[in-house]
């Protein structure tokens, strides 16, 4: 899979660098090459012997070497690689990124490469929390970094939550589909996926059961035939793909923003189920229980309809738009009447009646909805309906 890649390796300051060690080793079996860059604040959880032993490299570390900088070796090491990884990425690095600053080695390389650059946060949940580093890493998706986690865990501090580094498969994981020559590489491929939240108030919302899964798994599909994958997510309950460009959305209005920000796209799947209604009259603060026991009054607005305004636009439509229907009575009906009314190529039809076990399940049964027809495929794992669906998109973009 990572036969000839070569993978430039930075090793940022934080507990989580003694991953990287078995990281280096997970890419090396898999054939890739991998030169080190060290960090000062690394050096003090890995040695560079343990790292160049490991990678069979020489380990970088400073940028005023002479002898590298006679030859620019800032510039050679940030153009050599076919991907820069960082690993971890602790907040200090990732405040330098997303500043543009230069101060060091590792943070030159970052500044001066032409290549992609995928980075794997690792921090304590309160740093990672903390509105400083989420504005550094919207500036970062912004400026095209790919992320791989992190994950929720037990921190070293003690404490628990996001900012755990994902395990060296992961990371392998999300590199091999940045690398992937699959037959959709050069495209971009635009992913909705789970539910939307749209507020009553401060603490409550309108939603649905979607998991989120069946749209993960279709960008992990499409990341492993080698596509760039946009993945716009609603809070779902599942991670999203490692190697995609995440783009987190709470609201209907605010998954229509971040779709027609995307744009362009090859190929544009619109999993989400997004809610069809929002509240009008959304409270500012939390509403109390009425003493007389009254309910209180809901005006509900329509939302935007994010697949029809995509499938109907007249310039910059994707050459292929794909909908999602999920119904619980005549579903080849309904969804054939919704592919017309919306204008979208395909519509991927499927029975969420709860008997069915599908909405927030492992499983999908589906059925494909075309100009060509109507086809039914048997109830399968999510990861293969995915594939499946995936293979039949890459047919038809050619």
């Amino acid at each position: 899979m990572l036969s000839g890649k070569r993978v430039l390796l930075v090793i940022g300051g934080g507990i989580a660098a003694f991953k990287s060690l078995d990281l280096i080793r997970r890419l090396r079996e898999r054939g890739a090459r991998v030169t080190p860059v060290l960090t000062a604040g690394g050096t003090q959880f890995v040695t560079p012997l343990s790292v160049s032993a490991l990678a069979a490299e020489r380990v970088f570390q400073d940028l005023f070497d002479l002898t590298d900088e006679a030859e620019m070796g800032h510039i050679e090491l940030s153009r050599a690689a076919d991907l820069v990884v960082v690993a971890p990425a602790t907040a200090d690095l990732l405040a330098k990124m997303a500043a543009g600053l230069a101060d060091d080695l590792a943070s030159t390389l970052l500044l001066a490469t032409d290549k992609p650059v995928l980075v794997a946060p690792a921090m304590n949940v309160r740093m990672w929390q903390h509105p400083a580093t989420q504005r550094n890493i919207a500036q970062l998706r912004q400026d095209g970094i790919l992320f791989a986690g992190p994950n929720d865990g037990d921190m070293a501090c003690g404490e628990f939550g996001p900012g755990r580094m994902s395990e060296p498969l992961e990371i392998v994981a999300a590199i091999g589909a940045v690398l992937s020559s699959g037959p959709l590489k050069g495209r971009h491929a635009l992913v909705t996926s789970g539910p939307t939240h749209e507020p009553i108030d401060p603490v409550r919302y309108v939603a649905n059961r979607s998991s989120g899964a069946q749209g993960a798994a279709i960008a992990r599909a499409l990341l492993a035939q080698g596509a760039r994958v946009t993945f716009i997510t609603g809070p779902a309950d599942v991670a999203a793909p490692a190697g995609a460009l995440v783009v987190p959305v709470e609201t209907a209005q605010e998954m229509l923003e971040a779709v027609q920000a995307a744009l362009p796209a090859d190929v544009a799947i619109f999993a989400a189920a997004v809610a069809d209604w929002r509240v009008a009259n959304a409270a500012e603060n939390k509403i109390k229980k009425d003493r007389a026991g009254r309910p209180p009054v809901l005006k509900f607005a329509e939302n935007p309809d994010i697949l029809a305004t995509v499938s109907q636009m007249k310039k910059g439509r994707p050459a292929l738009v794909v909908g999602f229907a999920a119904e619980t009575d005549d579903v080849v009906a309904n969804a054939s009447a919704k592919r017309l009314r919306k204008g979208c190529d395909w519509i991927v039809a499927n029975d969420v009646s709860p008997e069915t076990g599908i909405m927030g399940g492992g499983e999908n049964a589906v059925t494909l909805i075309s100009g060509a027809g109507v086809e039914n495929w048997p109830r399968m794992a999510k990861d293969q309906v995915a594939e499946r669906l995936v293979r039949r998109i890459s047919e038809a973009l050619g």
